[in-house]
């Protein structure tokens, strides 16, 4: 029998390389023994959910980094920040305007707070068939229909790096006078060097919830919620996040926090002027790969900015899947990346990568690249990843998210069907890649084929389908009236 800490230790030993999360990429921490600093809220350490003292002024630290008017720490990560935001800003049974490309948390806070919502989809780009951003001119069309929102959710940066135009969308939201709500988890890096996009915390955005685990050299479940306005009631996120937290938080990830912020704002400078050098010399040895590419997607109507501290990798002609490239990258040269998509693979990057770590990657792309033609023998053509988009299907919504996924007497009885059988029915489940977590349908929403076809598609691609009861995704619970 391993133990997971075994494992765990073996791993951080190893030669593997991380262009993946956490930020902190192994390096830089100074805490020697954790179990020496793991204590509970004992004196003079203060409480996080009452903080007076050195928690409210680590905040406070936190607060004045990022300029926002209030930060709070958030020990259950960004998941327990989107749960507490949407509970204290949308009452109970109305409505909100959610992307609909947005994390799965957000999706449990509908179905907790029993909401009507209405969603608004990203622009669809072509090229890798990733989502583009959001209009501000959709969003306040969405606003005018319906005149009953609450408030306005949306994902900028997408797991992709597409950053939609925050402060035009603040401004038609504020125009209706309910806040913005803005999950920029991947985005805890904005704003400290103009390479990378200004942060929604100065852009207008009533509520900006940041993972500095996924971008800054921090420990896992680490988050930042900052606050702006009066739009937002204060009040009640507090409330919240009391309620969504552990009430034992971790000293030890509080620590890092602090420990995360204090470094920005001490070495922030010349770790970013470092950071983005790196960036833009990989870019530029990149430049010459013949058939393996590292895409530059241009900023145009349907995306307002791109997070370049992104990787995306892929095939130029489309032939090899992301996990292919992904499967060879981790076990022939020890990269191993954040995740794998139907048509590309992504790394991720922050502060923490070395010059050591971007050269492999470098030589291992010209490798691969230099192996293409042989490879390309090797794909099944029928395999349409190059044909397939790997947008979202817009399902048609049926049935409230909680109505759909509750399991009470709501009139409503659960059956399984084969997924290949079930088009037409009401999904009772939610279905999603991880990562990212965005689903593909979620209860209450009607099977299209669409949907079916693309399931089917990442299985043969042999990607992970997650959220619903069968762990095999060849089955799906739907509902059918008693």
């Amino acid at each position: 029998m391993q133990l997971l800490y075994d494992k765990l230790k073996s791993f951080g030993q190893s030669d593997a390389y991380p262009f993946h999360m956490p930020g902190h990429k192994r390096r830089g921490m100074d805490f020697e023994n954790p179990y020496q600093i793991d204590i509970t809220e004992i004196e003079g350490f203060d409480n996080l959910h009452h903080a007076q003292g050195i928690l409210k002024e680590a905040e406070e630290r936190a607060a004045h980094l990022y300029g926002s008017e209030e930060t709070y720490f958030c020990v259950n990560g960004s998941t327990a920040g989107i749960l507490s935001a949407i509970s204290a800003c949308v009452p109970c049974g109305s409505r909100i305007l959610m992307a609909r490309n947005c994390h799965k948390a957000a999706y449990h806070a509908v179905f907790l707070r029993q909401l009507e919502v209405t969603y608004i989809y990203p622009q669809k780009v072509g090229q890798l068939g990733i989502n583009g951003g959001l209009l501000p001119e959709k969003v306040e069309e969405m606003l005018i229909k319906y005149p009953d929102i609450r408030a306005v959710f949306i994902t900028s940066p997408t797991y992709d790096g597409i950053v939609s135009d925050v402060g035009g969308i603040a401004e038609a939201v504020h125009r209706h006078h309910v806040p913005l709500i803005v999950d920029e988890a991947h985005g805890a890096h904005f704003g400290f060097h103009e390479y990378f996009p200004e942060s929604s915390v100065k852009q207008g955005a009533d509520i900006v919830i940041h993972s500095l685990h996924k971008t800054l050299p921090c420990l896992t479940q680490t988050s930042l919620v900052h606050v702006n306005g009066k739009l937002a009631d204060r009040a009640a996120l507090r409330d919240y996040l009391g309620i969504y937290q552990t009430s034992s938080p971790s000293y030890v990830l509080m620590a890092s926090m602090d420990s995360c912020v204090g470094l920005l704002r001490e070495r922030g400078e010349e770790l970013f002027e470092s950071y983005v050098k790196r960036l833009k010399e990989f870019r530029e040895r990149a430049q010459a790969l013949h058939r393996i590419r590292v895409a530059d997607i241009e900023r145009r109507a349907d995306i307002y900015d791109v997070d370049m501290s992104k990787i995306i990798i892929s095939d130029i002609n489309g032939k090899i899947p992301g996990n292919e490239l992904y499967e060879r990258l981790r076990c022939e040269y020890g990269l191993w990346l954040e995740m794998a998509a139907g048509r590309y693979a992504l790394a991720m990057t922050s502060v923490m990568d070395t010059r050591e770590g971007y050269d492999r990657l470098v030589r291992a792309l010209y490798s691969i690249d230099e192996e293409v033609p042989h490879i390309w023998e090797t794909v099944p053509q029928e395999s349409g990843c190059c044909q397939k988009e790997d947008g979202l299907p817009e399902n048609a919504a049926v049935l409230p998210i909680w109505k759909a996924a509750g399991r009470g007497d709501d009139g409503y009885r659960r059956k399984r069907l084969m997924l290949q059988e079930s088009e037409g029915e009401i999904s009772a489940e939610y279905m999603y890649l991880y990562p990212p977590g965005i689903p593909l349908i979620v209860p209450g929403e009607k099977i299209s084929g669409e949907f079916i076809e693309k399931v089917l598609q990442y299985k043969k691609l042999g990607h992970s389908i997650q959220g619903c009861s069968d762990y095999e995704a060849e089955s799906i619970e739907v509902l059918e009236r008693c």
